[in-house]
This record gives C-alpha cells, structure tokens and sequence, in this order.
C-alpha cells in the first residue's frame, strides 16, 4: 500500500484487492477508494468493554482477552463439519472457544499467542463456551483500541453481500484511513460552524473506527446534513434553470373560467379551486410551471387538469395528458367527452391500440395511427390523451405549451428536453403539471421533490361516503364470502386484488412487509417502467428483467388460482373474470368494459386496477395477502371504491398473526385521510422502502434523515443562503465540484 493514497484511486491497486475482490466490492458500485471510504457503516457493535472470563455469565453477549492454551480440529459425527475447539485463559479463569467450518483459524489460532474474542456465552457438555467468536491477534505493536479493528472497541458493521463481510471491509477501511492524502472538505467553514458538525476528516474517521458511539452519531449527522445539502441545492438549481427559461404565457380570463364551472354538472370543492388557481396563476407566467398537484383517489384532480388545460388552448396551442397505462388514457378521455361534449376544436386519443379523434357533439371516429399523428403535427389536436409514448420521437407536436403526468412524481430534465425536441414552437418548454394520488409526506415533498411548486386538495367531492374497511383473519373469510354474495345480489359488483404469491415474497425487506413489486404491466415496455402506480421503491424492482419475469409469473398464477377458486368453488353462480398485465391491451380494455357495463359480478385482478380504474358500481375492494402490500398501495386499492352513491367497503384478508401486521393495517383504517397514512407508512417502513434508494440515487443516510424534519430544515435553510449569496457558486469552487459530481449520482427522474 502506497504511503499516500487519493479518493481517486482505484480499488484494484490497493493491497489486499485482488480480481475477485474486487468484483465483490463491484456490487455495491465500490471501484475507488472514495466509493469504498463512503460505504459507511449502518449500526454498531459496542466491543469495547473487555470482560473477565471468571465473571462471565450465560446468555451474555462478550468480549474477553485471553492467551491460547490449547487448539485442536475435529469432525462432527453427526453434521460431518469440521469444529476448531481452543481452550483460552486470562488469569481470572478459562473458557472453550468454538469455531464451526472454518478450517483456516487451525493456522491462525495457534496456542501461545494472545487474542480477543466477542461472541455469546453459551453452556455446553465442556462447561462456559464462547460461540463462533469474532477474533483479533493482539500483538506487541497491538495495544490500544485506535489500532484495533473488530474487538476491544466500538465495531462497525456494514451492509455485506456474499463473500464480502464486515470484517473484510474493515481490514481494507483502517488503513485506508491512516495513509489517504489531505482531504478538501466541500461543506463550506460557516456551513460547518453554524450548524455545528465535524469537518471531514474529523467525521470519517469518526464514522467508521469511532471511540465513542456519540462521536459516531455525530459523523453521521454531518454526513446526512451533507446530502440533505446537496439535495437542496440540486433542487433549487434546478428551480433556477427553469426561471431562465421561456415558457407560453397565458391570458387567463377569468370570467371565461367562471362560465366553464357554471356549465359543470358538479360544485369544485374549496381545495379544487385554490389548486386551480395556483395552477392558472402559474400558467400566466413566462418561464415553465413545475407544479405536482396532490390528492386522495377520487377527490376530482382530473377535472381540475383539464379546466387549466382549456384555459391555455389559444393561439393554437397544444396541451399532452400522459398517463401510466392505456385503460386510465381511455378513462380520461371519456371523462373529458362526457363533460365537455360541446369542445370542438379537437380531442384525441393514442396508445399502442387505440387511435381516436373527438370534435365535440358526439363526433368522434376511429383513425389509423398515422393520420392522429399528422393531426396531432399540425395541431388539429389541442387536447391528447396518451400513455408515455407521447413522447416517442414518431410524434411530433405543433404547438405543445402544457404537459400533465398522472401519477408520475418526476418528470425531469430528460423527458422535457424530449418534450421540446418534439415541438415545433421553437424555444418555449411545455408548463408542466404531475399528479398524483400517493400522498407524500412533508419532509420528503421539501427534499426529493423540492423542486415542485405544490398544489392540495384535501378534501373529497360533496356527498361521498367514508369507506368503512376491515381486516379479516381466515376464520372470518366465510362470513365475508357471505356479505358479498348478498352484495351482488343489491346490484353491487367487486374487486379482488392479489398479490404475488412467491414464497419469499417479503424475505428481502428489511421490515418484512413483503410489498408487492409486481406492476401493472401496459402494452409499451416505455409505460411499464414508468408506472407511477407503483410506489418509487418497487419501480426500481420492476427495471431489472430478473424480477420482472418472476413477479407476472408470480402474479398471474397467484390470480389463476383466486380466479379458479372463486369461480368454481365460492361463487359458481356468479359472474367471475380475471385481469392481470399479461393479457393483450384490447383484452384488458373489453374486460374493463365488460365489469363498468355491469356485465361482470367480480373482477379477479393484479395491482393493474390501482390506478384511474374507476367503476361507480363496485362497492367492495377485497385485497387477498393485504399484509404483501404497503400502506400507499392498501390505500390506492381502496379508493377504487365509495365512487358512487352506495356504502362501500374494503376487505383486507390476511393469514399473519403477526402483532407489527395487524398494526400496520389498523393504521389504514385509522388514518383520517392519505396524507395521515402517508406519515404513518413512513415512519413504520421507513423512507428507504417508501421511496425507493434505487430509483432516486439518494444516499442511505439522507434517505434516514429525512424522517427528521430540523435536519431538512436546517439543510434547506443552507443551501438557500448559499444560493442566495452566490447563485453561480463563483466563491465557493470545491462545492460546485462536488455539486455537479452529486447530481450526476441523483437520479430524481
């Protein structure tokens, strides 16, 4: 090992880093000494109380020193594995020490040397034993904890991978420590100072070999307050480019809108209105509206969309509904039929099977893909309603000023440069407006999506009946079976969601609650790995074909067989279908018809229907495996239901006994509204899961600290000074450096 090492420095050259090492290292994306320095430890061992062999206990957790008396190797009789059995003494007494299939400590635990080890003490035939225990040599040149890297001392444990342990990571990490260069701390002196943390040097040492776990605590809020930081700052970049861009101004004539609600068969809510405004407020300005408008299911974001997007249909100007998935395209462009049946000025329709055009007075025809993309050029279209391939280079807009992405929380840098390529108005970008029915919580909406002006409605539509929901444990499914049944004889129809049934299905989150990561799958592979039905976390899953393939597999079985059970054993005289991603786009489109006609009593379906589904008549959601799904997904489920006028209800079916299982679905129903549950998912999940670390690119420990609300102020509260002072960071060159490196990392698309 070189004297002095660099951040640069690639892992490879580094002793100890052979080829196969360093493809173990390659998994967790650590090729330079940077990468592996910032692969920071997620808990702590406390080994730094060193017990003496006569006082120990059984059950207790221990660190003891001792010299090697004794060491032999042997085979288990029964296990056939091999068992290293040493005999260690420390002058207060003696103690067996155990190691199974490790045959390699019979050349390293040899008698006469002097070791620690930490492990539990256990009692067996032989009297105290310690089991399987982490060791360390001590040497002459070994004294003191600053030189000791698993025992004696507070220990660090990092997130591992096969072959690729704690341990190992330590051996590499202490003297890399020792021996890297000067290091340039890019959080400038008055940041530190103000907010009171650790310059950098200070903090790394502290983060992975601390004396003291406070001293941990405290490199880790430095480190968390630095990606907080970063985010902010990209955030509010990103704020900056696009006030330094020009956008359609529109002229906004109020009393053409108070005229427009007149004529609609229904009051907008208080909410409805001031989002409207904000967002017509937005539109009047010269630089691009970047606004995300949030609100449970069902509490009327569409209508609200659509009014701005008619206020903005001047001076031939085009607006793009885009949506995750081809049956909510169609939903919305017969919501926009049915209750703007007199707009004449052109409205269309186009996914990978359907092409049709609207001219108001119930004038609407089917066209040949090519002839809506020629309208949709020469701005016969104003209003398109499509999935994500409508931003595809084969379609080109005349004029396009307003964009609105339904249940898509980022909409980024990328697709507005595609937006923009695709519009022949030259240098004007497209207002944008998301959407989305998964509530956010406060501190996430200031971090990841800090960059979104944001628009509420809190409230549902007039007359709408609460949702009464409840859990149904296995001894209770029969009398659920019978309240349906008497449902569907009422006239009533019913949603049955399942969930994957593979059986690790929850074996890889780190809290068990097995979420779903199977999406809805659309006919373009484009909307599939954009489908905002999913939560952020599971998007990321569905990106890597190995799940894919598994989880429509896993899905598609799991609805066969409710479909199976349903239809020939529970409810033989009823009608019964099926819908999952699988299934041809004009397949799902006739199902979806069939069930809204009233045609279908029960609808056996995938997470497919989470989204936009909305069938007035369907009073009950049953969700089959309910503790598979989290909390935001339990709630876009459920508000497929109370559409209409009847009392509806939703049944979460379970067979978990599991105490943290019943909670986490009691918080559903206690939940006042989504943004409630939002917190409470949260904070139950974390944000790790909530959002998804591979999808955003956000470090682990920011992505913790968001769940402290003083850390992102006070993260936000700096970058805005800094900003402020200097918006081009002229003064401060390591902090661009390391800014520009940050956003290349953050994906926030």
């Amino acid at each position: 090992m070189p004297r002095v090492i660099n951040l640069n420095d690639s892992l490879e050259n580094l002793y100890g880093v052979g080829p196969k090492f360093a493809e173990r290292l390659g998994k967790f994306s650590i090729k330079t000494v940077m990468d592996l320095l910032w692969h920071f430890p997620f808990r702590y061992e406390d080994f730094s109380n060193i017990s003496k062999i006569g006082d120990l206990k059984i059950g207790q957790h221990a660190v003891i020193r001792g010299e090697i008396v004794s060491v032999k190797m042997w085979k288990s009789w029964k296990k056939r594995m091999f068992v290293i059995e040493a005999l260690v003494s420390d002058g207060s007494g003696s103690i067996r020490a155990v190691w199974f299939n490790q045959r390699f400590l019979i050349t390293v635990i040899k008698k006469g040397i002097t070791v620690n080890l930490a492990g539990k003490i256990i009692e067996t035939k032989g009297g105290l034993t310690i089991s399987h225990p982490i060791h360390e040599i001590i040497t002459s040149l070994k004294k003191d904890a600053g030189d000791l890297r698993h025992t004696g001392r507070i220990v660090p444990v990092y997130p591992e991978t096969r072959g690729l342990t704690s341990k190992m990571l330590r051996f590499l990490i202490q003297p890399l420590l020792k021996n890297i260069g000067s290091l340039e701390d890019p959080l400038p002196e008055e940041i530190l100072k103000s907010s009171n943390l650790p310059d950098l040097e200070t903090s790394l040492q502290a983060i992975h070999f601390p004396e003291t776990l406070r001293q941990a605590q405290a490199a880790q809020k430095r480190f968390a307050f630095e990606d907080l930081f970063f985010l902010q700052l990209v955030n509010f970049r990103q704020r900056l480019r696009l006030a330094r861009e020009k956008a359609y101004s529109a002229e906004i004539d109020l009393e053409e809108i108070k005229e427009m609600l007149k004529k609609l068969p229904f009051e907008l809510t208080r909410s409805q209105k001031k989002s409207l405004w904000e967002i017509l407020r937005d539109l009047k300005k010269s630089h691009p509206m970047n606004r995300l408008l949030q609100g449970d299911v069902g509490s009327g974001k569409t209508i609200v969309a659509i009014l701005a997007a008619l206020s903005i249909i001047k001076d031939n100007k085009q607006v793009a509904f885009m949506v995750p998935t081809e049956v909510l395209a169609q939903q919305h462009y017969n919501t926009f039929k049915k209750i703007f049946s007199g707009f004449n000025k052109g409205a269309g329709i186009i996914t990978s099977s359907i092409a049709k055009v609207f001219y108001g007075d119930g004038l609407e025809s089917d066209i040949k893909k090519s002839e809506i993309i020629k309208k949709i050029k020469n701005g016969e279209i104003k209003i398109v309603f499509g999935t994500h391939s409508l931003i595809q280079k084969y379609i080109k807009f005349s004029s396009l000023a307003f964009a609105v992405i339904d249940e898509q929380h980022r909409f980024g840098v990328r697709q507005r440069a595609d937006l923009l390529k695709n519009n022949k108005s030259g240098i004007e970008i497209p207002h944008l407006l998301s959407m989305s029915a998964t509530p956010i919580p406060r501190t996430l909406t200031l971090t990841v999506f800090g960059d979104l002006d944001l628009s509420i409605i809190d409230e549902l539509p007039k007359g709408r009946k609460e949702i009464i929901t409840k859990i149904v444990s296995p001894l209770n499914r029969d009398k659920a079976y019978a309240f349906i049944r008497d449902q569907v004889k009422k006239g009533r129809q019913i949603f049955v969601i399942c969930p994957r049934i593979d059986a690790d299905s929850s074996a890889n989150l780190p809290d068990g609650t097995g979420r779903s990561s199977a999406p809805a799958a659309d006919d373009d592979l484009d909307s599939r790995a954009t489908d905002f039905s999913l939560s952020l976390g599971d998007q990321a899953r569905w990106r890597s074909e190995t799940f894919r393939a598994a989880d429509w597999r896993s899905e598609i079985k799991a609805v066969k067989e409710e479909y199976e059970k349903l239809s020939q054993k529970i409810f033989p005289d009823l009608k019964v279908a099926m819908l999952h991603g699988k299934m041809k786009a004009k397949e799902k489109t006739e199902i979806m018809k069939k069930f809204k006609d009233g045609e279908i009593d029960i609808l056996v379906s995938t997470s497919v229907v989470e989204v936009g589904v909305d069938v007035p008549n369907a009073t009950i959601m049953m969700i089959e495996g309910s503790d598979k799904f989290g909390l935001a997904q339990l709630y876009q489920f459920r508000g497929r239901v109370g559409r209409g006028e009847h009392q509806s209800f939703c049944f979460l079916f379970t067979d978990s006994s599991s105490q943290t299982t019943r909670k986490r679905l009691h918080s559903l129903i206690e939940a006042k509204n989504g943004f409630e549950l939002a917190e409470k998912d949260l904070a139950i999940r974390g944000p790790g899961e909530f959002l998804g670390e591979s999808q955003t690119g956000i470090p682990d420990l920011a992505m913790k600290a968001v769940q402290n609300p003083e850390l992102v102020k006070s993260g936000r509260e700096a970058a805005e000074m800094i900003l402020k002072k200097d918006p081009e960071l002229k003064n401060y060159p390591l902090l661009k450096k390391r800014l520009d490196s940050f956003e290349k990392k953050v994906h926030l698309e």
